[in-house]
């Protein structure tokens, strides 16, 4: 089973009362344990029947109390302990046990990178086909995601868009995901995703030099920020697409700030955020910068931005650089 299969099992209302989601890419855990915390709270108040936990140091226990203690005013509670590969042997024994009794009344998530097959956790997860592959994609699975991401967004791509999907993007996934929404607004509804489409909106700009202007916008450091714009810009990059980076490295800011404040050490933080291990201390110095209404600032500008490059009538370049002066401020 793919950890998108139980994303999907979750949307048509199918909660597990335990699943082992095994794999690196994050893109596909995220999805799974977003469907499954929203199905579980439908009904009742959003946090309420909800505990989270992180594997390293912590006993089976605490997990297998949660989930046996009894939701209030809800069907379900949600229970997720991330990273179980840091848990200790014995404790890993203890959740085994608890696989064949489950508590009918919670939905227990349990993420790990690696997966032992050795251990007594993993002969018995699989046994039951508790485990969900959320591992990453090759080329030729990347090819198939694209196109089935597409078909259930109702949109008809190309092949030769997809192509250029994947040799601009790779296996970013939530880059892949971003771009196919942005296709989606630019193509608009009911029209074909070509390769002209994807040469306007996609590109693989130089991700140091829009590092550098998240990090000047972080700062405040407006004349920095205006010589990256300036530098991206004189290199022919169209203002829609380092817009979009732009968006995109400031979501991984977000994220970011987001896993630290749950507790997250840098690295696993970082992963999460989808950027790459070695920009993590980078990352979080951002992170740090930005309090969360700069971010939500920013984010307002972006969209404003990104409505005024494709509607109006001022020169492009003047309304890229006229969002960099408002996130200087």
């Amino acid at each position: 089973m793919h950890a998108d299969e139980v994303t999907a099992r979750a949307h048509e209302g199918e909660v597990p009362a335990v699943v082992v989601l095994a794999g690196s890419e994050r893109f596909f855990v995220d999805r799974a344990v977003a469907a499954l915390r929203e199905k579980v709270a439908e009904g009742g108040v959003e946090g309420f029947n909800e505990e989270i936990f992180q594997g390293k140091g912590m006993t089976a226990g605490r997990a297998i109390e949660a989930a046996r203690t009894l939701p209030m005013l809800a069907d379900r509670r949600f229970v997720l302990v991330r990273g179980v590969e840091a848990m200790a042997p014995k404790e890993l024994d203890v959740l085994a046990e608890y696989f064949d009794d489950p508590a009918p009344s919670a939905c227990l998530v349990l993420t790990t990178e690696k997966l032992d097959g050795r251990t007594r956790f993993a002969k018995r997860a699989k046994k039951l086909k508790l485990i969900a592959d959320a591992g990453p994609l090759k080329l030729p699975e990347l090819r198939a995601f694209i196109s089935n991401e597409a078909k259930q967004r109702g949109l008809s791509l190309r092949r030769d868009a997809g192509e250029a999907l994947v040799e601009a993007i790779g296996t970013d996934l939530p880059a892949v995901d971003d771009a196919l929404e942005r296709l989606a607004l630019y193509v608009g509804e009911g029209n074909p995703i070509d390769l002209d489409a994807v040469e306007a909106c996609i590109v693989k700009v130089r991700v140091e030099s829009i590092w550098a202007l998240v990090d000047a916008v972080s700062n405040r450091d407006r004349p920095t920020a205006m010589r990256a714009t300036a530098s991206l810009l004189a290199d022919r990059e169209p203002p829609l697409r380092i817009l979009a980076m732009v968006a995109r490295q400031l979501r991984m800011v977000g994220r970011m700030k987001g896993a630290l404040g749950a507790g997250m050490p840098p690295q696993e933080a970082a992963k999460q955020a989808g950027a790459p291990p070695f920009k993590a201390r980078e990352l979080a110095a951002a992170a740090k910068r930005f309090r969360p209404n700069d971010l939500r600032r920013a984010f307002t500008v972006l969209a404003e931005t990104d409505l005024a490059l494709k509607g109006s009538r001022r020169p492009p370049e003047l309304v890229l650089e006229g969002a960099i002066l408002a996130l200087t401020r």
